[in-house]
């Protein structure tokens, strides 16, 4: 399972080192409008892709994590009630009565 998964990941990887490279070429992205006009910056097709997809994908990431948190928090409490409910023999119980 985890070669499937190093070759999903490098097979994402060289596609995503080719977009940057075709499309090496400035664009103009313009911001916040001010007084004088526009902020304006030329940065890189690529770059700016790159930089979209990662907004996009920390709050997912971050939806993950709090999730994974979450839901191990729930599973601990869960383990430790019910180890406290059934109760763990103690080394009295197992001695065999004469």
């Amino acid at each position: 399972m985890n070669i499937i998964r190093t070759v999903v990941w490098v097979t994402i990887t060289a596609f995503l080192v080719a977009f940057v490279a075709m499309n090496w070429g400035k664009a103009p992205v313009n911001f916040w409008p001010i007084e004088n006009g526009y902020l304006h910056f030329d940065w890189p097709v690529g770059f700016i892709a790159l930089v979209f997809f990662a907004l996009g994908l920390l709050p997912m990431w971050l939806l993950h994590r709090a999730l994974n948190w979450r839901l191990t928090r729930k599973i601990n409490t869960l383990e430790s009630s019910l180890a406290q409910a059934v109760g763990f023999p103690t080394q009295a119980s197992s001695i065999p009565a004469t």
